[in-house]
């Protein structure tokens, strides 16, 4: 898959903030792409991811609530660190989504995606608001306009950052 981007969302609607990597690439499908960028929203479902990212991608861009302790709507850009075991997680869970054991198994698998990003952003409400709606909170939301344009960057410079 020469020039091959995947683009992954992240997170449970039912949860607020957490919401915020599906809330991207919802957004993102309504623009126009490159044919090399496949857009998935994964939501909740790791075992999917999981075999996503044993494709051949040239670049991964997992797109999820990231708390790091500062404001809500912070944004972050960060290549994680794989994990260097080949162990398979034990607390994988089909139903729920924990991208460091997600790469926990694809490294069990054999998997050895090339270069992966994380676009986050700094939750302030993983819980539904006293209306019980679900909805990013305020913050959050601001901050989906300024993800989609870091990851048409990243989508443009791909080719250098998988190098």
């Amino acid at each position: 898959m020469k020039g091959e981007v995947l683009v992954a969302g992240i997170g449970n609607i039912f949860l607020g903030d957490d919401a915020f990597g599906v809330e991207v690439v919802n957004r993102l499908r309504t623009r126009a792409l490159p044919d090399h960028v496949k857009i998935v929203d994964f939501g909740m479902r790791s075992y999917d991811l999981a075999y996503a990212l044993m494709e051949d991608w040239d670049l991964i861009i997992l797109v999820d609530a990231l708390p790091r302790g500062n404001e809500p709507g912070t944004l972050y850009t960060m290549r994680p660190e794989l994990p260097a075991t080949t162990e398979a997680a034990t607390n994988l869970d089909a139903h729920m989504m924990n991208p460091v054991a997600v790469l926990q198994l694809v490294r069990a698998l054999g998997g050895r995606p090339a270069s992966i990003l994380v676009v986050g952003c700094e939750p302030g409400n993983v819980e539904p608001d006293e209306q019980g709606t679900f909805a990013l909170s305020p913050p959050v939301q601001a901050a989906v306009g300024e993800a989609i344009r870091t990851i048409g960057d990243l989508i443009s410079r791909s080719k250098a950052i998988a190098a």
